[in-house]
């Protein structure tokens, strides 16, 4: 009898752990499909045409969409130029290393970029501000590059990079730009949207953490390992849409 019961009870947790790894593939698969449904989208931007004109402080942009493996050698250049102009002194040492991975990142099948473009501009008389002429898209003056991944099993939109000219800082388009991602990141079912930033860019860090309400992952390295999370230059930032991802990437991790 005793033997029955513990053949009855192996069987049970056999058959507990073959569901359990049926609805665990399940779940990737639809993950992955939301991924490979979204990462597919001709122009993310399409939806959203209210946000491709930016015509406050002083500025005249427009907006547009673009692939990692479609880049221009001029804008490959560019984007190249801009993160090392921007962050080589939040890497100090490490830059060089960095740099080569970042270049690699750059034309990668699944970058997406959205590129920032001067517009030419005449003074309006009647409205006292600058006004877009009818000519073409004038210079790049900063780009986003971001992705759509899977993360702790959940559909991801992750920002590589936000780069901007500095003369165009400070003006409200970087806040705009990651209003656009959150809205890219619903409109395509992802969970959370997240991002990395150097501990030493100190300018960046309180405009993810205090302007825009991003926390500190628990998958960031100091919230896995304080310890650990000592020698590393840089913290994963995060903001989550649903609960399960506020469960996975946001709480505190428990000792």
């Amino acid at each position: 009898m005793e033997y029955k019961c513990r053949k009855n009870v192996d069987i049970y947790r056999n058959n507990e752990r073959t569901t359990k790894r049926k609805e665990i593939l399940e779940k990737k698969r639809i993950v992955n499909g939301l991924i490979k449904a979204a990462s597919s989208l001709k122009d993310p931007l399409a939806s959203f045409p209210e946000f491709l004109h930016y015509n406050q402080q002083g500025l005249c942009l427009c907006l547009e969409g673009g692939r990692g493996t479609k880049l221009s050698r001029s804008l490959k250049q560019y984007a190249q130029k801009l993160v090392k102009q921007n962050m080589e002194q939040y890497y100090g040492t490490e830059w060089a290393k960095e740099e080569k991975v970042k270049c690699r990142e750059m034309v990668a099948p699944e970058a997406r970029y959205i590129f920032v473009y001067e517009v030419p501009t005449v003074l309006s008389n009647t409205k006292k501000r600058l006004m877009p002429t009818n000519e073409h898209k004038g210079d790049v003056v900063g780009f986003v590059h971001y992705r759509f991944i899977m993360e702790e099993e959940l559909p991801v939109l992750y920002v590589y990079e936000l780069q901007l000219e500095q003369r165009i800082q400070g003006k409200g388009l970087g806040k705009l730009l990651m209003q656009l991602l959150e809205l890219i990141a619903h409109k395509n079912c992802m969970a959370t949207l997240m991002l990395t930033v150097q501990k030493a860019n100190l300018s960046a860090m309180f405009f993810y953490t205090s302007k825009l309400g991003y926390c500190i992952s628990r998958i960031s390295p100091s919230r896995v390992d304080p310890v650990v999370g000592l020698g590393k230059s840089y913290e994963i930032l995060c903001k989550a849409f649903d609960q399960e991802a506020k469960n996975k990437l946001e709480q505190e991790r428990r000792q």
